[in-house]
């Protein structure tokens, strides 16, 4: 997995085309960015490239457009950007043409172009190969800091490297090299999985019951795994169609000897809301027409003795309804539960699990928290990243 870095390369005063990723949200009416995390992950990069004199142009996609829609220019970003560099960033009105190919022309050491969003053209979720040189011919060196879109085989995440030399940024290099502590990890390793399906998760869970000593399950997937072992789940989100696929993981990890822990007591509620009316029960209990919202005290209590020993912990997806308030009370213990665990590799990885730890302040507590999120649990699956894949081998 070892690949070239920007710092494996002579940058001076060459036009840099870096992929970062700048799908951020927005606030509707103001147009204004609403968690800037992203585009601060961006800056180590940005700024060793101004410090070698490198001219700069940066490219990314925001949401997910159908052709032009202004609603989801990068306009806002470029703002916010500049006002995080000190220094103003132009937004070039388009990612290739005539126009934008004479604002990097004119681009001095160390300046800074955003390139508009580049899913405006459908050729770049094709990859299309014309694209990918028009893009190319922006620049003489490519620069892949963007992990969490590394998973896509995009113009601008892959398609571009056939043209230039293409190495990864710094955020790539944090991202792959702390990412791989999870593939190869100290022991004893508890990976630590939740979200809303089993569905999107098989192929991670599978991986990691070939790695961890303990998975620990919470969130809506969990559900799955109750009803897979005969207990009551009232209403609560299922995937029927999963059952079976439970039930060989947990046979999987009886014979691989890996210790599965599912909730022993859960908050449910008389409906998917915050004012519902909530109660502490246990699995055995899950009243019939009732929903599963979160885990309760004693699963936390137990989840708690199972990492307190361990050396590295991976914790990818909520363990309750995040979205709702009253039901994100066991995500946030379960982040300070990791947080405060002593000298193991901590990491997390997708973006709500993400969200959750900088809405407490908890970043610093964790050894790595991922901007990925379909990008990580790849990643976590063992699976070839394309936009990992087409960069230079160190």
């Amino acid at each position: 997995m070892a690949k070239k870095t920007v710092r494996d390369i002579d940058v001076r005063g060459k036009r840099v085309l870096v992929r970062v990723d700048f799908n951020v949200p927005l606030e509707t009416q103001t147009a204004r960015v609403l968690d800037d995390a992203r585009i601060r992950a961006s800056l180590p990069t940005i700024a060793y490239l101004q410090k070698q004199g490198a001219r700069i142009v940066l490219c990314s996609h925001l949401g997910r457009p159908k052709g032009r829609d202004e609603s989801l220019s990068l306009a806002p970003v470029a703002r916010r950007l500049s006002e995080l560099l000190g220094r103003h960033v132009p937004l070039a009105p388009d990612c290739v043409g005539p126009e934008t190919e004479a604002m990097v022309a004119s681009l001095g050491p160390g300046d800074v172009l955003l390139l508009e969003n580049v899913r405006f053209h459908p050729e770049e979720e094709k990859n299309d190969p014309e694209f990918a040189r028009a893009l190319a011919r922006l620049a003489d060196v490519f620069v892949n800091d963007a992990f969490a879109a590394a998973h896509r085989a995009h113009a601008s995440t892959a398609g571009v490297a056939a043209y230039l030399p293409a190495v990864a940024g710094l955020l790539m290099e944090r991202e792959i090299a702390n990412l791989s502590r999870a593939l190869e990890p100290e022991r004893p390793f508890a990976a630590v999985i939740g979200g809303a399906k089993i569905s999107t998760k098989i192929g991670v869970l599978h991986n990691l019951l070939q790695r961890a000593d303990r998975l620990l399950l919470g969130g809506g997937m969990a559900n799955t795994f109750l009803k897979a072992e005969g207990f009551p789940v009232g209403d609560s989100l299922v995937e029927d169609d999963y059952l079976e696929e439970a039930r060989r993981l947990m046979a999987e990890a009886r014979e691989r000897g890996v210790r599965l822990l599912l909730p022993s007591d859960v908050i449910v509620a008389d409906r998917v809301a915050a004012d519902a009316g909530t109660r502490r029960v246990s699995v055995r209990e899950v009243p019939a027409g009732w929903h599963i919202v979160d885990i309760g005290d004693t699963t936390l209590d137990v989840f708690a003795r199972a990492l307190e020993d361990c050396r590295t912990v991976v914790w990818n997806g909520p363990v309750g309804i995040m979205e709702i308030e009253p039901f994100a009370r066991g995500s946030r213990r379960l982040a300070k539960i990791i947080a405060g665990l002593k000298g193991a590799v901590t990491i997390v990885g997708g973006g709500e699990t993400a969200a959750v730890v900088e809405a407490l302040g908890l970043v610093d507590s964790f050894t790595h928290v991922s901007t990925g999120g379909g990008a990580t649990l790849e990643f976590l699956e063992g699976k070839e990243l394309p936009g990992i894949a087409v960069l230079a081998d160190a």
